[in-house]
């Protein structure tokens, strides 16, 4: 049994990772974490639990929590562990080996290692100490002070150790690594002088004095822009040395002094020469492509900016607020300066994220002069999700780098993507994604750049991480659907039965793709009235397969939203099902799928998190009559149209 901390809080066995639920619940195992083998009061968790003045219920929610966990725990053999979750009057102790908490071993990793004093062995206690992170620490936890706090801690440590590495790897007089260690930390924290300047020295070491001092002047510029303050001690003193340095080495043919910053600084002095206004020289190197094309720029002649974005979606209807959240999404943010704005579109399967997310791609492409980029990420399509590698590899080709020259690492190649675009405008559609992990790796640096993502999960984590900006959709309307049918079908067929165009969008559940499944159906059949189809579509055993088409439907997108479901999950969406009006709370719900009540609450809110039911208030979940009938197997019934028309 294995605890993590260094990334999402998890709890791994042999058996695979064990299901911790919903946020809070994460949140009380990882304050036990960071306090293990110590009582921790009841008022702290609650303290720490609540960013706002605690629920009156506060105490039983967090009694309920500790209930969970320890069953949680049981069910994955903690007791074989010695790992045993106790209560102590009004205090709780996690009682185990420590050693089963990664942040415990990253730290006793860290501190065996002398980098100074014996930095070849040094090198492997420290990689494998940060081979422990997974992502940023304390991920999937709630966002109040405390534990801002624990996470800014932990990171600091971390940023610690990337500097004590790239110290042993320069007492070494390995430089190349130190740079390539000390890079991604320096592109992630800017403003962290100490982190800058040992990369100033390293790249100055491999002959990229250029590169080192455009590090400088850019750090410079937004401790300026950022803070109102000039560079400390610590980066001005890198900045100098490095200039001084430069002006000791002798002219061509002259016999240099003996030892000294010159005579270590002769060689890359030449080097330099070599990469002066090629900053990607640099870059290639420190993520582990390699040299660019001798054009100087990212590895060969591009004929333009790349232009990826899918063509606009056909007879793109409404969406006005959606749109107008995208552009005050991006905009703001952007506005406001820092890290490149990130807007997630998402909502149920169906609803037409990735139509509003291209649509909106296409109106604003000219802000994005250097390029658009879109890569669909097939998190909920048939086959495995893409990889993060297989991504990274298309983007950088298309930004002109060369096959040969592209990292096989997605970590070296996501490096040299947020180096490749740091200056430039350019816009990323994510499509589909699967998971916020799956979507970090491609986020590009540089204020002048944006992400749209879509995905059928709301993606808490990149919110919770990255300062996302969510944009829900929502189904049509019963005017937005029917105006969709007129736009698709022609205007005197819908006004020559209005009452049976607005029955359609309501048999549809107003999701465009299953209107769209529709108009394709009266499309074939010239002859139908819209009455026809819509007394077809009130017969519930046909309904889903009349509303697919070919590839597509409302069937095939629901079946994908449901696969990635836990059996569990899955058993209790079929319970809710059965439910007779599609509206019902926690403890109804509960009765349906014969399980107790904080289980059937923490099914819920994944369900709800998938967008496979809606919260439509305060412990009051609806679910579509379409999604009741796919979770009630009626998704393979014959259509029985094949002979008409």
């Amino acid at each position: 049994m294995e605890f993590s901390l260094l990334g999402p809080v998890a709890v791994t066995t042999a058996s695979g990772e064990l299901a911790l639920g919903p946020a809070k619940r994460r949140s009380v195992l990882a304050l036990l974490l960071l306090r293990p083998n110590t009582t921790v009061p009841l008022e702290q968790l609650i303290d720490s639990l609540w960013e706002d003045e605690p629920p009156e219920h506060a105490r039983t929610v967090v009694q309920g929590h500790v209930s969970r966990l320890r069953a949680t725990l049981a069910e994955g053999g903690a007791e074989a562990y010695g790992v045993e979750l106790a209560t102590h009057g009004s205090a709780y102790l996690l009682r185990l080996p420590e050693e089963l908490i990664d942040a415990h071993r990253f730290g006793e990793l860290v501190s065996l290692a002398r980098p100074e004093a014996a930095p070849a062995d040094a090198v492997p206690l420290l990689r494998e100490a940060l081979g422990l992170w997974r992502g940023p620490a304390l991920t999937g936890t709630v966002t109040s002070p405390p534990f801002a706090a624990a996470t800014h801690a932990l990171d600091e440590r971390r940023l610690t150790a990337v500097e004590s590495l790239a110290r042993a790897h320069s007492a070494l007089g390995e430089h190349e690594q130190a740079a390539s260690v000390l890079y991604t930390a320096a592109v992630q924290h800017p403003l962290r002088e100490g982190l800058v300047a040992a990369l100033m020295r390293a790249l100055f070491r491999t002959g990229r004095q250029s590169d080192a001092l455009d590090w400088y002047h850019r750090t410079r510029r937004l401790l300026s822009e950022e803070l109102g303050v000039d560079p400390g001690a610590r980066l001005r003193g890198a900045y100098e040395e490095i200039l001084r340095a430069e002006e000791a080495v002798p002219a061509a043919g002259a016999e240099p002094a003996a030892g000294g910053v010159a005579d270590e600084a002769r060689v890359p002095e030449q080097r330099g020469r070599e990469t002066a206004g090629r900053p990607d020289a640099a870059v290639s190197r420190e993520t582990g492509g390699a040299e660019p094309g001798a054009d100087g720029g990212a590895g060969g002649p591009v004929s333009g900016p790349p232009r990826l974005l899918p063509r606009p979606p056909a007879r793109f209807l409404g969406r006005e607020a959606a749109l107008g959240q995208l552009t005050a999404a991006i905009t703001e943010d952007a506005a406001a300066g820092g890290d490149s704005p990130l807007a997630v579109v998402t909502g149920p399967a169906g609803v037409g994220k990735t139509a509003c997310a291209v649509q909106w791609a296409h109106q604003h492409a000219a802000d994005f002069p250097d390029g658009q980029l879109f890569a669909d990420l097939r998190g909920f399509g048939e086959g495995d999700a893409m990889e993060p590698a297989t991504v990274l590899r298309f983007f950088l080709t298309a930004l002109g780098t060369p096959e040969h020259a592209v990292p096989s690492s997605a970590t070296a190649a996501s490096a040299l993507f947020r180096s490749l675009v740091a200056d430039r405008r350019l816009l990323v559609v994510l499509d589909n994604a699967r998971s916020s992990a799956q979507v970090r790796p491609l986020l590009p640096g540089g204020p002048g750049c944006a992400t749209v993502v879509t995905s059928r999960s709301r993606l808490d984590g990149l919110v919770a991480t990255d300062c996302a900006r969510p944009v829900g959709l929502q189904v049509f309307g019963v005017a937005e659907g029917v105006a969709l049918l007129g736009a698709m079908l022609g205007a005197e067929r819908v006004d020559e039965d209005p009452e049976a165009a607005r029955e359609l969008v309501e048999l549809c559940d107003g999701l465009p793709l299953a209107l769209r499944a529709a108009v394709a159906q009266l499309t074939a059949r010239p002859r139908w009235r819209l009455a026809r189809l819509a007394a077809a579509l009130r017969d519930e055993r046909r309904r889903l397969a009349l509303l697919s088409a070919e590839d597509t439907g409302i069937a095939s997108a629901l079946r994908m939203s449901v696969a990635r479901l836990s059996a569990d999950d899955a058993r209790l969406l079929s319970a809710l099902a059965t439910s007779t009006d599609g509206q019902l709370n926690a403890s109804a719900a509960a009765a349906l799928a014969g399980s107790d009540l904080e289980r059937t609450q923490d099914g819920l809110e994944r369900l709800a998190e998938m967008h496979l039911v809606d919260e439509a208030a305060t412990d009051v979940y609806t679910i579509s009559t379409l999604t009741q009938l796919f979770a009630r197997g009626g998704a393979g019934e014959t259509d029985g149209t094949e002979n008409h028309g």
